[in-house]
């Protein structure tokens, strides 16, 4: 399972020593939550990929610690990248690159 970052430590310790206190959503959060909800269990279609074996392995295992399915992982990346909240990191050059590569900056 994934390890608790120091923000995450930080409110379990405050839940455990009783510090958190609950609060009422006023009516429009609410109505905010139960939109949000109902859009994200919106499924109207449905979509067969093929992955290769290491990629899929690879995504069940990101999944597993995220502690999701990993078929609500792939829906969640493509729809970051979909709605533009997922952009491509640049990968340095390889180690074998040319220095022209290198210095372009891109490997294709």
């Amino acid at each position: 399972m994934k390890q608790l970052d120091r923000y995450e430590r930080g409110i379990l310790s405050a839940y455990e020593r009783g510090k958190l206190v609950s609060v009422r959503p006023t009516k429009e959060q609410l109505g905010a939550f139960r939109e949000a909800a109902r859009a994200t269990f919106l499924k109207s279609r449905r979509v067969n990929i093929r992955l290769s074996a290491a990629d899929l392995m690879n995504i069940q295992a990101r999944a597993y610690e995220e502690g999701i399915p990993y078929q609500t992982l792939i829906a969640s990346v493509l729809h970051k990248y979909v709605s533009g909240r997922l952009h491509e990191r640049k990968a340095p050059p390889a180690a074998g690159a040319t220095a022209a590569v290198r210095k372009r900056g891109a490997l294709s």
